[in-house]
């Protein structure tokens, strides 16, 4: 059994994770931790889990993550960059759901975040975690950057393209809407049900922190730079981004819907819809999957991909378990299968 640690267990993705991995056939939850609730029972916080696991909060400062064979981070950024570098000198592998090591270049990372990084030096080294990408990196990575909600939609969407050089990588739009679940479970006037209900609205217009971490994994695809115009929009429902994604084609008369078949073949997380279909955030909630639809309307010189995904899911936790099976070689699949939620 693989012993698992979990940093941070009272946050959506945190709940998530132990939701996956309760019932993974390989893992054992060994750890969780959290300063705010240490030595309450997890069942007490979270009814969902009664009878399920008898695991109480530890206090981070005084758990012993060595015995740990991988530790998840479930925290916002800035809390990973200060512990994980023991961890891996440690030799205890790492996923990291947040932020903190996703950009490869630390002082980009620090004029996005507005502070200074605390361990820089692995910034270059982590693995970027989204397995259609990176899959062969990440089976022998120490430390996993799992990728984020809306970069895992909007780089699935463009990536067959972009492999193909069929869209000009110069310009590139991204328009993304969220489940409020997206912004955290902590307490802001702006997440109020009264505040987000009923209302929908753009933010981050000016500039989000998911956009470089979006073109620095685009330009992998290009070998080259690539500049995207992303606009996340906040949608009055818990969970689900949809990514409406547009791209100025280079080539006429392409097979775009094979293309996408073709490069998701084999892929178990991800599901091109038939010709004439676009997905749905309501078909995927609760699922480990990405539902994609692509067209060309009116047969003009764009082509215009639409992206489903839970954001709790294959957004974050989901992801980070696919990631953790492939770091101990289990089927990628494992812990994953279970459908989505309807209605």
């Amino acid at each position: 059994m693989i012993k698992v640690g979990i940093v941070g267990g009272t946050g959506y993705t945190g709940i998530e994770l132990l939701r996956l991995l309760l019932r993974h056939p390989e893992v054992s939850v060994d750890l969780i931790s959290s300063r705010g609730e240490a030595g309450r029972r997890l069942d007490t916080l979270f009814p969902t889990l009664r009878s399920h696991t008898d695991l109480v909060f530890t206090d981070p400062a005084k758990a012993d993550w060595t015995r740990c064979d991988v530790v998840f981070f479930a925290t916002p950024h800035n809390v990973a960059m200060n512990t994980v570098p023991a961890l891996v000198s440690d030799g205890v592998r790492v996923i990291d759901l947040s932020a903190d090591y996703r950009l490869r270049d630390a002082a980009l990372w620090e004029s996005w975040y507005g502070e200074t990084h605390a361990s820089p030096a692995l910034c270059a080294s982590a693995v970027y975690g989204l397995p259609e990408m990176n899959r062969a990196a990440i089976k022998e990575a120490s430390l996993v950057a799992c990728a984020g909600c809306y970069p895992t939609s909007v780089q699935l969407g463009f990536l067959p393209l972009l492999e193909s050089g069929l869209i000009d990588p110069a310009n590139l739009i991204a328009s993304s809407a969220s489940g409020v679940s997206g912004a955290g479970r902590q307490a802001k006037v702006a997440n109020l049900l009264t505040e987000a209900g009923e209302n929908f609205k753009a933010y981050g217009v000016a500039g989000h922190r998911h956009l470089p971490e979006i073109e620095q994994g685009l330009a992998t695809l290009t070998g080259g730079s690539v500049s995207l115009t992303f606009v996340p929009h906040l949608v009055p429902m818990n969970r689900g981004i949809h990514s409406t994604l547009f791209g100025r084609l280079l080539k006429a008369n392409q097979d775009l819907h094979g293309l996408f078949s073709e490069r998701y073949a084999n892929e178990p997380f991800v599901d091109v819809l038939p010709v004439g279909q676009t997905p749905e955030t309501g078909h995927v909630r609760g699922g480990n999957r990405c539902q994609i639809g692509v067209s060309v309307p009116q047969d003009r010189n764009t082509v215009v991909v639409t992206v489903a995904i839970d954001n709790l899911v294959k957004g974050a936790s989901g992801q980070a378990v696919q990631v953790m099976n492939l770091m101990f070689g289990l089927p990628e699949t494992a812990g994953l299968a279970g459908i989505a939620l309807a209605p």
